[in-house]
């Protein structure tokens, strides 16, 4: 049923901290099993450890704040091309298209948290922070991701006629 008109945007309910809606949305992107209060704990940790990073290097990212920094690095990942299989004429082609806004906050939550847990051995909270900061400053694994996207767009760019 596609085209169908959900209240989703209008039910989220901001974070109790911060009162943003886009970090109550990653809470819920991190969430497991419906453990809320274990995901804000990864979070609300992983925040406060980013501001203890900038009170040691202040110039090192340009945001003012712990939340500057989470937007800072959600707004980098974010792809703006991606590629998305089209079959014509009996052969399947790599079509790069432009990403909806809705689309490119979720593959930004995606592949910052594909990041952080496929890293082993350390404290979750703390392998988010090392995401969250290496993505405000332009690199870590979720802006290779993005950077891969970007470019597997421009490879097949030959193809973009086919877009609708």
């Amino acid at each position: 049923m596609s085209g169908r008109i959900t209240h989703s945007e209008e039910q989220l309910r901001p974070d109790p901290k911060f009162n943003d809606k886009v970090l109550a949305k990653f809470i819920n992107c991190i969430m497991l099993d419906g453990k809320k209060t274990a995901a804000e704990r990864i979070i609300y940790n992983a925040l406060d450890e980013i501001k203890a990073r900038m009170e040691k290097h202040p110039d090192a990212v340009d945001a003012q704040d712990e939340m500057g920094v989470f937007h800072l690095a959600i707004g980098n990942v974010k792809p703006f091309l991606e590629v998305r299989s089209k079959r014509i004429g009996g052969a399947n082609y790599q079509v790069p298209m432009q990403v909806k806004t809705g689309r490119q906050q979720s593959l930004a939550f995606r592949w910052i948290i594909s990041a952080v847990r496929s890293e082993k051995g350390r404290s979750t909270h703390l392998k988010l922070c090392d995401e969250l900061w290496a993505a405000a400053r332009g690199e870590g694994k979720a802006m290779n991701t993005r950077d891969q996207t970007h470019r597997m767009a421009e490879a097949n760019k030959a193809f973009a006629h086919y877009a609708r």
